[in-house]
């Protein structure tokens, strides 16, 4: 019998290594406009303006720039014991971590997840000011929450079908004519998604998205950007996604981890709310204005730690039909079997 996976609520937070601590907090602090909650010579723990847990991103000194942990935040504190039976059941590293273990998090279940990923499940964790109100700490460019994970995997399909074992929903995916899947948006917030499935070798972390209230916030960062003379920390956008319909902006910060900072998507918390499926060789999927993509944002991503702070060793994708796609589809070119632009359907 398959134990019952923990009900998580929502993504809560992202650990990511950097290897200049200063560099970085100029970026998330005075770039980004990211509240302080706590700092030392090792760490910077960073909260939106709508967050009252203690952080939403910590920013840990390394020797190599990647990804730590993401964390989902759990309904109740005995949903730590379901997950510690669940994962065990999967057979994958399981650790559990006393309070405190990381600051402002009480006990938590860490494991390295079926892809590969370092992932954390809590419950409690330290109240602190929230900054909705606090218009005169509030920038021009104010971020209000943590919006979502993006991560490469090689087998979108076997990762898609681990998320839906453990309570997620998917809202849009993009799939060929024979019903290869090549990405995958799935929720536990009635949002788009908590986290993103791309295809590619993996296990790598692609991005990490804030969300503003307005389009302006966003625009007023490519704005600050330009005035500091580092538009080339701009990486994409701003623009318009045809999956998810939000506007973004995608940043590299100083080790080139990939931020998008993300806006005005909708609501998928009914029972019945539709999947969209889109067209793999639809050009508007990834820009709604038909913008092409960099190549970077194909080819980069920063790499995953396990447990013991260990880089992952990368597995290829699995489809390499979807090598052949990706380039035409997806960056630069228009590839559309159809003239002129096709929605994507909803099942």
């Amino acid at each position: 019998m398959t134990a019952t996976p923990p009900d998580v609520i929502r993504c809560a937070y992202a650990e990511l290594v950097v290897t200049d601590l200063e560099a970085s907090r100029t970026f998330y602090v005075d770039i980004l406009g990211l509240v302080v909650t706590y700092e030392d010579d090792e760490a910077i723990y960073l909260r939106a303006f709508e967050e009252y847990l203690h952080h939403s991103l910590i920013l840990r000194k390394g020797d190599t720039a990647a990804l730590a942990v993401l964390a989902y935040r759990v309904r109740t504190p005995a949903d730590l014991d379901l997950a510690v039976a669940y994962y065990t059941g999967l057979g994958v590293r399981v650790e559990r971590r006393p309070a405190g273990a990381t600051r402002g998090i009480g006990e938590a279940v860490r494991i390295e997840d079926p892809l590969g990923f370092p992932v954390e499940f809590f419950h409690d964790a330290e109240h602190v000011e929230r900054f909705t109100q606090r218009y005169d700490q509030h920038g021009a460019g104010a971020l209000s929450r943590l919006d979502h994970f993006n991560v490469v995997t090689p087998d979108v399909p076997a990762a898609r079908s681990y998320y839906e074992g453990l309570g997620f929903r998917v809202s849009e995916d993009i799939q060929d004519d024979e019903g290869t899947v090549y990405a995958a948006w799935m929720f536990r917030k009635p949002t788009v998604h908590d986290v993103a499935l791309t295809g590619g070798d993996g296990p790598r972390l692609h991005h990490i998205a804030f969300a503003s209230q307005e389009r302006h916030q966003i625009l007023h960062v490519c704005d600050h950007l330009g005035a500091l003379r580092k538009s080339d920390m701009i990486e994409r956008g701003p623009g318009r996604h045809g999956v998810s319909n939000a506007f973004y902006l995608y940043v590299r910060d100083p080790d080139g981890h990939r931020i998008e900072l993300y806006t005005h998507d909708y609501y998928t918390g009914d029972p019945d709310n539709p999947v969209i499926t889109w067209d793999v060789h639809d050009n508007q999927r990834r820009d709604w204005w038909g913008n092409p993509v960099v190549p970077s944002w194909y080819s980069d991503a920063s790499p995953v730690l396990d447990l013991d702070g260990k880089a992952q060793p990368l597995i290829e994708r699995s489809d390499a039909r979807e090598a052949d796609v990706t380039i035409g589809a997806d960056g630069f070119s228009y590839t559309s079997k159809q003239e002129g632009f096709k929605l994507g359907e909803q099942v």
